[in-house]
């Protein structure tokens, strides 16, 4: 009911010009809106996880809604050294990608071209010398895929009572029950088991690399053509100890350092998970930004370590995406009693 009456609003306020005005305001000109990625699906993962992946048709619409708005896409380091410095120019949008999957070399690289956009990835690493399928994922995945069983005997598993495969909560503590206490090995061998259970292609999923990273090739080839790769922690993790946390940094910048050349600075916390013990941590690491998936527009009054980015995803109309890119959608959002984060 509330979606609804936003979006009954935000066409009330397009009809009357106000997202115009908000778009071209000085308001708008001295904020930055980072959007935020995840993965654009190679096959029929939206409809798995529609609020992490994203038919590339509906992304090259983000596009075209970028060009035909003259919206000026600005690369990461770029916008944040404009946007503290207030000279940042009208309608300033950045890209960024969590993860790093192989999609985004197959479907979303060449769309930026297309559109002669940059875009940062933050990568994590640890798959991407494995070159193999993130196991959870894709466990999750196999269950999805083979619902229309509905319940399977899976005592080959270790399971001892039939899976129900019928709801995603069910689906879910059925992959939470196979992957606890495994190692990467044994959670990969269980992986090609399930599917084995289920007549599930295995194979083809490994074929077309379908929640697979990128590999070091791939990262070397897209760092080479202006794609700035950027850190989001070796392991996809945050531990809260100091020492494992660091550890995650340093494993994940030497990881790029050795595959781009490059040393990066800029980090975004997986899951968008983060705690205030994490900044001073940052600092000591060299860290000059960090985004989070908290929604709103950066200002100069954002904390550099807490960056607010909005997360677009298939359950995102492109009215409401429109909205964001003005800045009304901010702007309803701190109504709803969600303001921007200020500086610690």
């Amino acid at each position: 009911m509330l979606k609804a009456i936003e979006r009954g609003l935000l066409r009330s306020l397009k009809a009357a010009g106000i997202l115009r005005l908000v778009r071209d305001s000085e308001w708008r000109r001295q904020r930055l809106l980072i959007l935020c990625y995840h993965s654009l699906a190679l096959h029929d993962e939206h409809q798995w996880r529609p609020a992490a992946f994203m038919p590339p048709e509906m992304f090259e619409q983000r596009l075209r809604m970028l060009r035909e708005g003259n919206y000026n896409v600005l690369s990461l380091s770029e916008g944040l050294r404009r946007l503290y410095a207030n000279e940042l120019p009208p309608r300033s949008v950045v890209l960024t990608f969590d993860d790093g999957t192989y999609d985004f070399y197959k479907a979303a690289y060449p769309l930026l071209i297309k559109y002669g956009y940059p875009a940062t990835v933050y990568q994590t690493t640890y798959y991407v010398a494995h070159r193999r399928p993130v196991c959870n994922l894709v466990c999750s995945y196999i269950l999805w895929r083979s619902r229309q069983k509905e319940t399977i005997n899976a005592k080959a598993l270790g399971l001892a009572q039939p899976l129900d495969l019928r709801t995603e909560a069910s689906r879910q503590k059925i992959a939470d029950q196979l992957m606890q206490n495994q190692t990467e090995e044994q959670k990969h061998r269980l992986v090609a088991q399930l599917a084995e259970l289920l007549d599930f292609d295995y194979e083809e999923l490994l074929t077309k690399r379908i929640l697979q990273l990128m590999n070091s090739a791939e990262i070397l080839e897209l760092s080479q053509n202006g794609i700035d790769f950027q850190l989001h922690t070796h392991r996809h993790r945050a531990p809260r100890e100091p020492s494992l946390f660091r550890k995650e940094i340093h494993e994940n910048r030497e990881s790029l350092r050795q595959i781009t050349g490059s040393s990066a600075q800029h980090f975004c916390y997986p899951l968008g998970v983060y705690g205030a013990e994490f900044l001073p941590w940052l600092q000591q690491e060299g860290i000059v930004s960090g985004t989070t998936c908290d929604a709103g527009l950066a200002s100069r009054r954002s904390h550099s370590l807490l960056l607010p980015r909005f997360v677009d995803t298939s359950a995102k109309s492109p009215l409401e995406f429109e909205g964001w890119l003005g800045g009304v959608g901010a702007l309803l959002l701190k109504a709803r009693g969600g303001p921007e984060r200020k500086a610690l």
